[in-house]
């Protein structure tokens, strides 16, 4: 439901040490009752009669044969010394090719150490991201409630506050990157359209999926903050409700989606201390509909250790601890927010009344497609580590290319088809 801040939850424990690797959380694979194999011992062993006595050796071998045997090991070791040199030759000659030619794309491992989140500590398996074997735990039904299916998927923007142009442009450049394009060349994989090709998985009870294309259909700039620089819940309903009487936006609740996005210096309740951004929909009495709604703030300048990780990390983790990872946009309040981003769409269109897809008993805090996987980027994520992502030839980090050469890194989101989190720069 909500893309929480990543150093307030109250079910996670704390973590003693910022570079211990989080523990496992399965038992271990040899119990008294599953010893490895080295505690199964013969079986005469413990027979009470004694083994039968060894079969006699093999008589010698005529010393014709035994000339053969003496040359053809002269041969082989030829043949494993002419190999040995050849394996060693091309391995120099690969060294040194690496050496004097760097790639212009590599696969960052981030389970080493050093890119250990301490502010993700391991969960239960009953909250968990992507552990290895948690799948059949995670217990996400559908409840009968609409999905979006109507196609196309209507983004309806408010830019809160005082926003840059290239900031408008890198947030719409990711919006407009998730339906798929007429040439797949423009935004090669990994990509952020196969990215949502998993969200589209995701039916109604009528068998329609969510629909595979999104586009922006209005955006409205509030830069006179008309309701304060500071916002409740309450009052972020009332900038819709203000976007919708004024007439900028229609009434879309069939298949649009109304995205406010706070600017790095308009507060909002809760952001920061417990969460990035949330999804609802509006109350009648607010807006006089009730219309699927979400809210992403700008944490740049407030809170970028704690929503935009791993882009920034904590202050107190100083010379010594691990070292941020560059943002593909230069931007780390932005690139963090892209994440945060489509981590609520995803949920909007699975989940747009809070009837249909989540985990858990509670609807008023439901366990999401996005709460699954929140964190996990790449293939061995989990209990703290994003995953392997990929890193260019100028130290930004990503996983996944949108259109006109953007780059972006964005969370995986929980499959259907897979029970387990998936993304589209996944190495298994």
């Amino acid at each position: 439901m909500e893309r929480e801040s990543e150093s307030v939850r109250p079910h996670i424990a704390a973590v003693s040490s910022p570079f211990s690797l989080p523990p496992s959380p399965f038992p271990s694979l040899y119990t008294p009752s599953n010893p490895p194999s080295l505690y199964h011992h013969p079986i005469h062993l413990f027979s009470p009669h004694p083994p039968p006595p060894p079969p006699p050796p093999p008589p010698p071998p005529p010393p014709h044969e035994e000339r053969k045997k003496q040359k053809s090991s002269k041969m082989s070791l030829h043949h494993f010394l002419f190999s040995f040199i050849v394996v060693t030759l091309s391995a120099t000659s690969s060294v040194a090719a690496t050496t004097t030619t760097k790639p212009k794309e590599e696969t960052l491992n981030t389970q080493e150490a050093e890119y250990f989140n301490p502010k993700l500590p391991p969960r239960t398996l009953s909250t968990s991201k992507k552990f290895e074997g948690s799948s059949n735990l995670v217990d996400l039904r559908y409840h009968m409630g609409p999905v979006l299916s109507s196609s196309p998927i209507n983004i309806y923007l408010i830019w809160y506050g005082r926003w840059s142009l290239s900031q408008k442009l890198l947030i719409k450049d990711f919006i407009t990157s998730i339906s798929p394009t007429a040439t797949p060349a423009s935004s090669p994989s990994p990509s952020v359209s196969e990215w949502w090709k998993t969200v589209s998985f995701y039916t109604d009870q009528t068998g329609a999926n969510v629909s595979r294309t999104v586009v922006i259909a209005k955006e409205h700039t509030d830069a006179r903050y008309s309701h304060g620089s500071h916002l409740t819940r309450l009052s972020v309903q009332q900038v819709i409700a203000t976007a919708v009487k004024t007439a900028p936006f229609p009434v879309d609740h069939r298949n649009g989606i109304y995205l406010i996005l706070t600017s790095h210096d308009v507060t909002v309740q809760d952001f920061c201390r417990a969460v990035c951004g949330f999804h609802y929909f509006t109350f009648p009495s607010m807006v006089g509909y009730t219309l699927p709604y979400a809210w992403i703030g700008n944490s740049g300048k407030q809170c970028p250790e704690v929503c935009a990780y791993p882009f920034a990390v904590p202050g107190y983790m100083g010379g010594g601890g691990p070292g941020a990872l560059g943002p593909p946009n230069g931007d780390v309040g932005v690139d963090g927010m892209i994440s945060v981003i489509a981590h609520e769409l995803a949920e909007l269109a699975t989940n747009p009344l809070v009837n249909a897809w989540y985990a858990g008993e509670d609807p008023t805090a439901p366990t999401e497609i996005g709460d699954l996987c929140e964190g996990l980027y790449g293939t061995g994520g989990g209990g703290g580590y994003i995953g392997q992502v990929l890193r260019d030839g100028k130290g930004r980090t990503y996983n996944m290319n949108g259109n006109k050469g953007r780059k972006f890194l964005v969370q995986w989101v929980w499959s259907p088809v897979l029970k387990a989190c998936a993304g589209p720069n996944a190495l298994d």
